[in-house]
């Protein structure tokens, strides 16, 4: 059962700790949520079969109901109890998990995922982490654990623990600490059967050989809201140089405040890109400005979180 009050503060156990994946598991099984790491951000996870708890999600996010959450589980076997695969989704999950890919799938016939966790569709988006935490959480629960960014809703995501307690302190009992996440980003989501990319992500759309699906209309997937993954200051595009009371993130020649990567790499601009975000907020400075990233490959994804942030 669910506590009637919030935690008084968030306490934070660092992975590999003796008693810590036990500690994240007993909170998991009375209902609480636990902010863990996974390849892409820091997951706010729940047991994705108890709608209390997915409520729970819910509720410490201040997220809305509509918008439905990732259900990560430990292997393929444990995701066909929750979803359908087609031979598509099948080829995909041999080629990509586990990893930074989600599937947006039909329900399994007497799928266990609680309604709320789906925002109610018929459809299901699931994912098989590679991370060593997440991994280890999900095999101590025994059970699908549906886990979005652990941040407040809109906010940016986090990709170290300071940034989950900056955002959820009180809010969540627990936080798996295993430092920083090495993609930066979260996971790339397809509709493999109409082969299209809902959200763009660490595997690209030329590795998938996907399309990108059209923008606006119904919420198919997470993050797929115009503004999402927001600074509480304005953020202007394209800067290829700092205007007065701006914060600058610099890219490859355009040198700043901070930058995603002084080389142009774009795998080291990913995995620096929320981080950098995160600094830029919490400075003095009264906007942030980003320099250009290039869209293709990876820079995609870069953009599209980059746009969303400034919508």
């Amino acid at each position: 059962m669910l506590p009637t009050n919030p935690p008084l503060g968030t306490r934070s156990l660092r992975y590999g700790t003796p008693g810590a994946i036990e500690a994240a598991a007993a909170v998991i099984a009375r209902g609480g949520c636990v902010a863990v790491p996974t390849e892409t951000v820091y997951g706010l996870a729940a047991d994705a079969t108890d709608s209390r708890a997915v409520a729970g999600i819910y509720a410490a996010k201040g997220r809305p109901s509509f918008n439905p959450l990732i259900v990560h589980v430990p292997d393929l076997d444990a995701a066909r109890a929750v979803a359908r695969f087609d031979d598509a989704a099948l080829a995909l999950a041999a080629r990509w998990w586990p990893g930074p890919l989600t599937l947006v799938l039909p329900l399994a016939d007497g799928s266990a995922v609680a309604a709320l966790a789906t925002a109610g569709l018929d459809t299901v988006a699931v994912r098989v982490p590679a991370h060593r935490a997440m991994q280890a959480l999900l095999k101590a629960c025994g059970r699908p654990l549906a886990a979005p960014s652990a941040n407040a809703s809109g906010g940016i995501s986090p990709t170290r623990a300071s940034h989950v307690l900056a955002s959820l302190d009180g809010r969540i009992e627990l936080i798996l600490d295993d430092g920083a996440t090495p993609a930066g980003i979260e996971s790339t989501i397809v509709d493999p059967a109409r082969g299209l990319i809902l959200r763009p992500g660490p595997i690209t759309a030329e590795q998938l050989g996907f399309a990108r699906g059209p923008e606006g209309g119904a919420i198919t997937a997470p993050g797929q809201l115009s503004s999402h993954y927001a600074p509480g200051k304005p953020v202007r595009l394209d800067a290829t140089e700092r205007r007065s009371g701006e914060w600058l993130i610099g890219f490859g020649a355009v040198e700043g405040d901070d930058t995603l990567s002084a080389s142009g790499d774009l795998v080291e601009a990913a995995s620096r890109l929320f981080d950098a975000l995160h600094r830029a907020d919490a400075s003095n400075a009264a906007a942030i400005a980003v320099a250009p990233v290039p869209y293709t490959g990876l820079g995609e994804a870069i953009n599209d979180r980059l746009q969303r942030a400034a919508f």
